[in-house]
């Protein structure tokens, strides 16, 4: 059976209890965000991860408003980079910096430093092998802390 792409399904709506039919043509595209209070929005934004975050705020000026605008998003998921980045995040919170640029700085870091320290990198033989990585430069103290990793393997 071939879909019929011209022809729409009808969709149902509950209005005072009764149904009514529409078609899908009648109903544009809705915007949650233009429908609900600005709180909500952020506290839907908050299950996103921080990459879709970025994503999303790309979507539209409404959505990109909202989320750059909520620091509660922004440290939300700076947290989850301190728990790898905890120095470096604790030392960009101490001199100022807002979480959304904390975060910012230490995403890639604390991508990196993880992988490490789960020893994904543990039998590189050749900077070849990490040709396509995003890498980013590491203190003498994470090289520090990965070393000991290797070292504990």
């Amino acid at each position: 059976m071939q879909h019929d792409s011209t022809r729409t399904s009808p969709v149902f709506f509950l209005c005072e209890r009764r149904p009514s039919v529409t078609s899908a043509r009648d109903v544009g595209p809705q915007n949650f965000a233009e429908k609900l209070p600005a709180e909500m929005s952020v506290r839907i934004f908050g299950e996103l991860d921080a990459e879709s975050l970025c994503s999303a705020s790309r979507t539209c000026k409404l959505w990109h408003h909202i989320i750059e605008e909520s620091e509660q998003l922004w440290r939300r998921q700076c947290l989850l980079v301190r728990a790898v980045c905890q120095r470096e995040v604790d030392s960009d919170r101490r001199d100022g910096l807002s979480w959304k640029v904390t975060l910012v700085r230490n995403y890639t870091r604390s991508c990196l430093k993880r992988d490490w320290l789960k020893g994904r990198f543990s039998h590189v033989s050749s900077a070849d092998e990490l040709n396509g990585r995003k890498m980013t430069p590491l203190d003498a103290e994470t090289w520090g802390e990965i070393l000991q990793a290797e070292l504990d393997r």
